[in-house]
């Protein structure tokens, strides 16, 4: 996994895979691996509908992409 490799990476989901990306995390051993869930289907959206898609992702995985704080 690149998180492994010290990369940041986040994963966005359509609602219509959640139960799939969360077996597929289980499967690699990270049980609780998050991601940024946007509606589902994509393939049949015009441009237009896909960046309202973008913009529904990005404050998720602007969220999932910052370092986790440290305790003080």
């Amino acid at each position: 996994m690149l998180e492994q490799r010290g990369m940041a990476a986040a994963v966005i989901c359509t609602d219509q895979f959640i139960s799939s990306a969360r077996m597929t995390a289980q499967t690699f051993g990270m049980h609780n691996y998050p991601f940024a869930i946007i509606p589902h289907p994509l393939g049949s959206l015009t441009d237009a509908e896909l960046q309202q898609r973008a913009l529904l992702a990005l404050p998720q995985v602007l969220d999932l992409l910052k370092p986790a704080s440290t305790a003080v």
